[in-house]
């Protein structure tokens, strides 16, 4: 089931109203990633403010997941002596059916039965399992049976799995929070689940005579099917007459997609019964032609395929991101009234964060920059349209102190970065023009632009000329390197109430268009590209950017620990052996303990009260410490030529030097993957006279595998080229420009007629005139413009080319014998043994990984 999202708070408000004393607490099950991380915070606010007991239990992966429904989940059932509750997963599980690899019900039951357990799904990932945004009903094999099955779902306040106000938390079920894509978007893959859903069985050998249809694409009867992914399953359910299960669980147990087939199974095999072969029990009275059998069941398994091919497209199409979840939470504390400084602020950094990651609208990848400034981001439009919400949010929540409202608006008008509060006890969100730098306010001018993955890329700071680059563009700012050296507090008042103005003047000089965002106009709140910052007094003064840069760091490197000791500290793990990768197991618990003092770290460093900057500064180090490694690694592979171009991808390993252990950990080695690709796809645009390079200027798909000698295999990361991530503003405004062309062509194009059709009066009184030039005039004409017309295009969906090393990793791992682990939520990171890592990506090299 969906809720939509104008009834955000229907379920919550429920849970308020039900809730007593004796009630289970809320189990929350987080992801560890700093938007869950955020959206937890925001999540147990609330209940706090409500008196709603609840338990935090992290969870890294899918091995996990299925551990926590083994231990926690399960408990809860009423059906295994529990009360039911609530189960919140943020970030987790929306692409697998949750009600399988929490083990609450079985492929047997005659009647999905989750024994009062209802579980709220937040998750950003896309695509969604199927399974729970239109099933994850408790009973719905029940109302299968009845003559008008869509009247008794909306009557128990379920319309095809979308939730209505009559709706009533009471038998369980899945319930995802929708953040609008699902009703904007979903509306065939919604028809077409619910037309497989309602679907009678059909023996496809009486049907075989069609030939239309496959050996290879059958329904039933055969040894080998087709799934909803497109690739084949072997028949385990031959005796139950239906479909093959849609789910491909990987060797760490993770699932992937599901179809409606199970849920119906029983229902429908029980209802065939009374279902005769004849159309009809009764002849009407005029006694029509009836089709026969043979014929109806051809039809209806064509039927069948096409609605299939809908689910397998969607499917099919590649990993990506939609919303961040920990602004889905405060639309949420924001329908209750709830909404403070506080939780604005973990949504602004949620948000934040998930560029950082290469969270993108085309999965895991690289973010193009807006012509105006900033990023596109994690959602072109969209994105800029939250970050504006939130932007009007901090308006409506800080508004200016009348003593101070000169000062705050010469320092917006200059443009200077605020770097201390303005009082002892100021905790308020500002607007700043925030550079494209890393951690400025905390580190020298010139490492924060060296370390800048944006800048560093773009200036070839790999090489010695790109470093002088670098130092010529501070020349010409007039920076000395005195000056840029020193941390940027304590650099001269002068040059920081300048230096917005002068990146501005001479950045485009080097390619640098987006590095600060542009000169405000219009209303005080619409500062396009603009960031956020938050003083805690004269304690700390940090941007929404510079926490989520802490975090990443915290849940990727450790807490608090020095680069020389921070792996010493991890529990001692033994070498995988080959039966401990092929299942999953081995690593699995000992990862999470060793990532949970990571994650309970963050949590605090996140803590609501005046001391949480003290934890965030005092992990500074540790963010230094990861960008400086990720800076070191990427310029010792670029300039040292270790990047291989494949067929479909270029491949890069990282087996050797003194940073080789930091990125055993996924968030660490997409970080470094994202930096490289960023590079690469810089080095091609610029080769962009060429065939080749203008093909390739969006960005080549990039491999990333780092070694861990511990366990004695690789960590493997794939990231998409980037050539999906769409300035929509900007092509608003080309398009804007275009239709204007047009209108100026059509325009004279009817000058045109006007004076053919007075020549053409003028030729009917002069016989023997000749008008083939003004025909062809016209022709030539009527070309360019459908020529115009073909470049348009206002959706943009034709840019969009989506992260498929999920699909891709599947795929090798079935057809080949290579020893891999996928048990990360980001389906494009697995774990392949040592030894087979070259057949690995062979393989995976004859695989299409962008779509």
């Amino acid at each position: 089931m969906y809720l939509p999202r104008q009834l955000i708070s229907h379920l919550y408000l429920q849970l308020l109203r039900s809730h007593h004393p004796l009630s289970p607490p809320v189990l929350i099950l987080v992801a560890l990633e700093p938007d869950a991380l955020c959206a937890c915070r925001i999540l147990t606010a609330l209940l706090k403010r409500d008196y709603i007991p609840h338990k935090i239990q992290p969870v890294a992966g899918y091995g996990d997941l299925a551990r926590a429904g083994e231990d926690l989940v399960r408990p809860m059932q009423t059906t295994n002596g529990g009360s039911g509750g609530v189960v919140v997963c943020l970030g987790v599980g929306g692409l697998v059916d949750l009600g399988e690899i929490l083990g609450l019900n079985q492929p047997d039951d005659d009647v999905e039965d989750l024994g009062g357990v209802e579980i709220w799904v937040f998750d950003a990932r896309r695509p969604w399992n199927l399974a729970n945004v239109f099933g994850g009903q408790a009973g719905i094999g029940q109302a299968m049976t009845e003559i008008d099955a869509n009247a008794r779902r909306r009557g128990r306040g379920v319309d095809k799995g979308c939730i209505t106000p009559a709706y009533t938390s009471k038998n369980g079920g899945i319930v995802v929070f929708d953040d609008g894509d699902i009703e904007e978007e979903l509306r065939n893959e919604r028809e077409a689940y619910y037309a497989l859903l309602e679907m009678p069985e059909v023996d496809e050998d009486d049907a075989s005579e069609d030939g239309d249809l496959d050996d290879d694409e059958t329904v039933t009867g055969s040894k080998k099917r087709k799934s909803w992914s497109g690739r084949e399953d072997e028949d385990e359910s031959e005796d139950e007459g239906g479909p093959p299960r849609q789910r491909k669980r990987s060797n760490s147990g993770s699932s992937m997609v599901s179809s409606p087939s199970r849920r119906r199974r029983t229902a429908i095999n029980s209802s065939n019964s009374s279902r005769s072969a004849t159309p009809t029990d009764s002849p009407s009275p005029a006694e029509p032609t009836v089709p026969s059998t043979q014929s109806l069941k051809r039809r209806l398994l064509r039927m069948k395929k096409k609605h299939e091919t809908v689910l397998a497209s969607y499917y099919a199409a590649g990993t990506s991101y939609s919303e961040p979840i920990s602004s889905l939470v405060y639309s949420l504390a924001s329908e209750l009234g709830r909404e403070d400084n506080d939780l604005l602020w973990l949504a602004i950094v949620g948000v934040s964060s998930l560029e950082l990651s290469g969270r993108t609208m085309t999965g895991v990848s690289i973010s193009n920059a807006l012509e105006s400034g900033g990023s596109a981001g994690w959602g072109g439009q969209r994105g800029e349209h939250i970050r504006q919400i939130f932007r009007d949010e901090v308006h409506r929540l800080n508004p200016p102190d009348p003593y101070e409202r000169d000062r705050d608006i010469r320092g917006e008008i200059n443009g200077v970065i605020p770097t201390t509060a303005r009082s002892p006890t100021d905790t308020s969100i500002r607007l700043s023009p925030e550079p494209r730098f890393l951690l400025v306010r905390h580190w020298s001018l010139y490492e924060s632009m060296l370390h800048s993955p944006y800048l560093a890329t773009r200036l070839h700071v790999w090489t010695e000329n790109g470093r002088k680059r670098l130092h010529k563009l501070l020349a010409k700012m007039g920076i000395s390197l005195t000056q840029c050296h020193q941390y940027y507090t304590h650099m001269d008042m002068e040059l920081k109430k300048v230096l917005r103005g002068r990146l501005l003047k001479y950045a485009p000089m080097y390619g640098l268009d987006g590095l600060v965002p542009p000169e405000p106009s219009g209303h005080a709140s619409s500062r396009e590209g603009w960031g956020f910052v938050r003083c805690w007094g004269w304690k700390a003064c940090l941007s929404a950017t510079d926490i989520g840069v802490i975090l990443g760091a915290m849940l990727e490197v450790g807490p608090n620990e020095a680069s020389a000791s921070w792996d010493a500290k991890r529990l001692p793990r033994a070498r995988g052996s080959n039966d401990e990768i092929e299942n999953g197991g081995g690593s699995g618990e000992s990862d999470l303990a060793s990532l949970l003092p990571r994650f309970w770290s963050a949590y605090d460093a996140l803590s609501l009260t005046s001391e949480s900057p003290t934890l965030l500064m005092d992990a500074l180090p540790l963010a230094q410490h990861l960008h400086r490694a990720i800076l070191r690694t990427g310029t010792s592979l670029l300039s040292k030529h270790q990047i291989r171009h494949l067929r479909a991808f270029r491949i890069a390993v990282v087996k050797d030097g003194p940073d080789v252990k930091l990125f055993t950990n996924p968030g660490a080695l997409t970080k470094l993957a994202l930096w490289i690709a960023e590079a690469i796809r810089v080095q091609e645009r610029e080769k962009g006279d060429s065939k080749i390079g203008r093909k390739r200027a969006a960005g080549t798909p990039l491999v990333l595998a780092g070694l861990d000698e511990d366990r004695d295999l690789y960590v493997v990361v794939g990231t998409g080229g980037g050539g999906g991530v769409v300035d929509f503003a900007a092509m608003s405004k080309r398009q804007e420009e275009r239709r204007k062309k047009k209108e100026d062509k059509e325009k004279k194009q009817k000058e045109r007629e006007d004076r053919r059709a007075k020549r053409a009066a003028e030729r009917a009184e002069r016989e023997g005139s000749d008008a083939e030039e003004d025909d062809s005039e016209e022709s030539e004409s009527s070309e360019s413009e459908s020529e115009d017309d073909e470049e348009e295009d206002p959706s943009g969906k034709k840019h969009l080319v989506r992260n498929r090393f999920g699909i891709a990793f599947q795929e090798v791992v079935q057809e080949t014998s290579a020893r891999v682990r996928i048990d990360s939520f980001d389906h494009c990171v697995v774990e392949v043994q040592k030894d087979d890592l070259g057949g690995f990506l062979e393989a995976l090299s004859f695989r299409s990984v962008v779509g």
